[in-house]
């Protein structure tokens, strides 16, 4: 059985990467400090945990994929102070709810550093980047990629870059399907 991901139409495909338009999506997100791979292991471990019944109707949610870390130091001022803290360098982990959610339906997390909210309908490039999940990996990857699209007259939107995993830990780093998403402007 496949693992559901987020609906999009594809916009504009090259032979690097593609430009999507994704339907709205509900996430359940938390943020977590410290360095990337153990706030990324601990986002995961609260998510999870969330969906498998850690929540006030101990409703247990479908998995979805991708898992979604995102740099917290670079989100825009405008984001909810939800999300946004003062200290530590941190990163917001996310999972995508199953399609037909709607956020007044989604059960209370137990935990309260899982937070739900909406994402509207929004305009992503995506590229595919292989090997292992790390801090560093992502960084260089996003700003080939952000270079990449300003090359080709793409303007991102000033969202940090989103590092999109698709496979779980002990698939075998060149078999891994990871992408990095750009918000961009159309």
């Amino acid at each position: 059985m496949a693992t559901e991901e987020p609906v999009f139409t594809i916009v504009q495909h090259t032979e690097t990467f593609d430009i999507r338009r994704y339907a709205p999506v509900v996430v359940a997100e938390t943020t977590v400090e410290g360095d990337w791979g153990d706030a990324s292991n601990q986002g995961f471990r609260r998510l999870a945990g969330y969906i498998f019944g850690g929540n006030k109707s101990r409703t247990k949610i479908a998995m979805t994929a991708p898992v979604a870390t995102q740099d917290r130091a670079q989100l825009p001022k405008s984001t909810p102070d939800t999300v946004r803290q003062n200290g530590a360098h941190s990163w917001v982990v996310s999972f995508t709810m199953p399609a037909q959610s709607t956020l007044a339906a989604m059960p209370i997390p137990d935990d309260a550093r899982v937070t739900l909210r909406e994402v509207p309908v929004r305009t992503v490039a995506a590229k595919r980047v292989g090997g292992w999940w790390s801090a560093s990996n992502f960084a260089d990857d996003s700003a080939t990629f952000l270079r990449e699209l300003l090359a080709a007259g793409i303007k991102p939107t000033g969202t940090p870059p989103v590092l999109a995993r698709y496979n779980p830990p002990w698939i075998p780093f060149f078999l891994r399907r990871n992408e990095v998403l750009v918000e961009v402007g159309l």
